[in-house]
């Protein structure tokens, strides 16, 4: 098949208002594709609905007074205020302890010193020692073991008197 049949191929496609035609001859694959036709006495055109609103007044919505913290959220806040948080230095998984089998690095109640470990985090398939920046008594554990913190999130409070 030479250039000359392909182009009348092309052409009697185009006749006929075939809007796709493959054709395979001995190792030779041909598709021919085009548009399809309008019909004659038909304009499509886009149709465009304009719909106008009518007006109206724009009330803001009445905004609700602040609501006062109770006697013993001011009581916690209060409490919390002489704590040091203790946060995540990456995202990973918090691990409490370096095995299911072993004991937590920290509980409630332990004195822990600056650089002591207090957690693992897993980051990447990577076990990441924390180790602790201040020096204090473990008031809370923020996390559950084996969970996802992300960076920054709160994981222990410590008393540091």
């Amino acid at each position: 098949m030479n250039l000359k049949d392909i182009q009348e191929l092309i052409k009697f496609v185009a006749k006929s208002g075939a809007t796709e035609v493959d054709l395979e001859i001995d190792n030779i694959k041909i598709s021919i594709k085009s548009p399809a036709k309008k019909r004659r006495g038909v304009t499509e055109e886009p149709i465009t609905v304009i719909q106008q609103a009518p007006a109206q007044a724009v009330v803001a919505p009445p905004v609700p007074a602040p609501i006062e913290p109770t006697k013993k959220e001011v009581e916690k806040q209060d409490e919390n205020a002489n704590y040091v948080t203790i946060k995540a230095s990456m995202i990973g998984t918090f691990y409490r302890s370096s095995g299911s089998d072993k004991d937590a690095f920290v509980n409630v109640g332990d004195e822990i010193k600056t650089g002591s470990v207090i957690c693992i985090i897993e980051a990447m398939k990577l076990f990441n020692e924390i180790e602790s920046e201040i020096s204090g008594k473990i008031v809370k554990v923020l996390v559950d073991d084996n969970t996802p913190v992300e960076f920054d999130q709160p994981l222990f409070l410590v008393d540091p008197s």
